[in-house]
């Protein structure tokens, strides 16, 4: 009965393994230098992508690897606006066609809010 207990545990995640048998991954120490004169070293796995910069433990300013390792610049895709986007469906001349037909509906009432449409003239009649 006392194989089934529960054992509790203070708060903060305290481990009941122990170490006995556990083979480490190898390990490296990665120097880097950042921009106010900070040296600092990182412990990274020896299979792991080193990276150029980290970030200074001290101060939080960008620190460049000491052994050498250079950054590498991604290349950016331009931006693309929403302009860009609705020229590569439709030409600008298409674009004219709709802006103006949609315009006249506006203006005949026939579509949006109804706050937007102008006032109809009444016209008197006149007998003769």
């Amino acid at each position: 009965m006392a194989e089934r207990t529960l054992r509790g545990a203070r708060l903060g995640g305290q481990s009941f393994e122990d170490e006995r048998g556990i083979e480490f991954a190898a390990r490296q120490q990665v120097g880097y230098r950042c921009t106010h004169g900070h040296e600092f070293e990182i412990t990274m796995s020896v299979e792991a992508d080193v990276p150029a910069v980290w970030e200074c433990p001290r101060c939080g300013a960008e620190g460049l690897s000491t052994s050498g390792i250079e950054r590498v610049e991604k290349a950016e895709k331009p931006v693309r606006t929403h302009w860009d986007m609705l020229l590569e469906r439709r030409s600008e001349k298409e674009l004219e066609d709709i802006l103006k037909e949609r315009l006249d509906l506006l203006r005949g009432g026939e579509i949006g809010p109804a706050h937007l449409h102008r006032p109809t003239k009444k016209r008197s009649r006149t007998t003769v």
